[in-house]
């Protein structure tokens, strides 16, 4: 499947922002969904899954409270950010993992190009 994450951008400490990824299948709900961030100087991090269904999540301890995941019924998977901080800046990527696998995803199948997120007063 495709992705292509979408929604960041420069943003002021204390700011929302919702990132979005949207997939090139039909069958999009086959997938176990998920967003990655990667700041500068850093390894790539999992931040939150969401189940193929939408009805399960799964939070980076790091991240909870303040990040929401959720999917709509038909290509598409968010990531709702608050009180953003500077620690937040990074590159936001989404990936799809196989809906039939284990839960929270371990693999990744696919990924899509990231969408940078700036936190900076």
């Amino acid at each position: 499947v495709q992705l292509q994450a979408s929604g960041g951008g420069l943003v002021q400490p204390g700011d929302s922002l919702r990132l979005s990824c949207t997939a090139s299948e039909t069958t999009f709900s086959k997938y176990h969904m998920a967003w990655f961030r990667q700041a500068p100087g850093k390894n790539r991090e999992f931040v939150a899954a969401v189940s193929r269904r939408g009805g399960t999540t799964y939070y980076a301890h790091s991240v909870k409270g303040r990040f929401t995941i959720s999917r709509d019924h038909g290509d598409t998977v968010y990531l709702q950010i608050d009180r953003l901080t500077p620690e937040d800046t990074a590159t936001y990527f989404c990936a799809a993992a196989d809906g039939l696998g284990p839960w929270p995803p371990r693999e990744y199948v696919d990924w899509g190009r990231g969408t940078q997120v700036t936190v900076s007063s």
